[in-house]
């Protein structure tokens, strides 16, 4: 299968345009990805699966022109220069980050601060809280998609790019509260969103999957095509 990924601004002046949705989590069996087709002013659900592997990533984004990935795409600068200061027993390195605010500086990052003043919400931080687990597969994902297709640009200029699903929910008008978790309120409040979602969006199709969808997938996929 080729590698070569036409630009994206000539992909949105195209017929048609792919993009993949991963809902990424540590382990591959929790890991689902949702494929929307953009066409005509219309957006069709044309693929879902669970229990998605690294190499199923890669070969759907080879198939795709714009992947979401739920999951931080790297790690503070800071909290690198710490470990790498750290690691090489420099304590200049490490004690510029002495204090509240010097340890905030490692474990959130600028786009995470930019997400917190345009929302309220506060992300998870990759270095210090348990997002950590799948942002290290996340990494290997990146390398074995750069390793496939060509080194990705992580600042969202590219083909692969970050998602926060529940600031879009947010920025959309959609109550998105408590909508994690296998019970059956949280399964309740996830129908809502997506009855939400579909009464706002009448253009977008998800009937083919509509009774065994993973609903968090849907929110992975990138909407800046429309």
């Amino acid at each position: 299968m080729s590698c070569e990924v036409v630009p994206v601004r000539e992909t949105f002046e195209s017929d048609s345009v792919k993009t993949l949705g991963i809902d990424l989590a540590a382990d591959p069996k929790r890991t689902a990805a949702a494929i929307i087709e953009w066409r005509d002013g219309q957006a069709r659900l044309v693929h879902l699966s669970l229990g998605v592997t690294d190499e199923t990533v890669v070969e759907l984004f080879r198939d795709s022109d714009v992947t979401g990935i739920d999951c931080p795409l790297g790690w503070p600068a800071p909290f690198l220069s710490f470990l790498l200061g750290h690691s090489r027993e420099e304590p200049g390195a490490v004690l510029c980050h002495d204090g509240l605010a010097g340890r905030r500086e490692l474990a959130y990052r600028t786009s995470d601060r930019f997400v917190t003043g345009r929302t309220g919400l506060i992300p998870l931080s990759v270095s210090a809280d348990r997002l950590a687990h799948p942002a290290m597969r996340c990494a290997v994902i990146q390398a074995k998609i750069a390793r496939a297709c060509g080194v990705q640009p992580r600042d969202g200029t590219g083909h692969l790019v970050e998602v926060y699903p529940a600031a879009s929910l947010k920025i959309w008008g959609i109550s998105a509260r408590r909508y994690k978790g296998r019970g059956t309120p949280e399964s309740e409040v996830r129908n809502n969103i997506l009855g939400q979602l579909t009464a706002a969006a009448p253009w977008l199709d998800l009937d083919t999957y509509r009774d065994q969808r993973p609903p968090r997938t849907i929110y992975s996929i990138p909407s800046s095509h429309h």
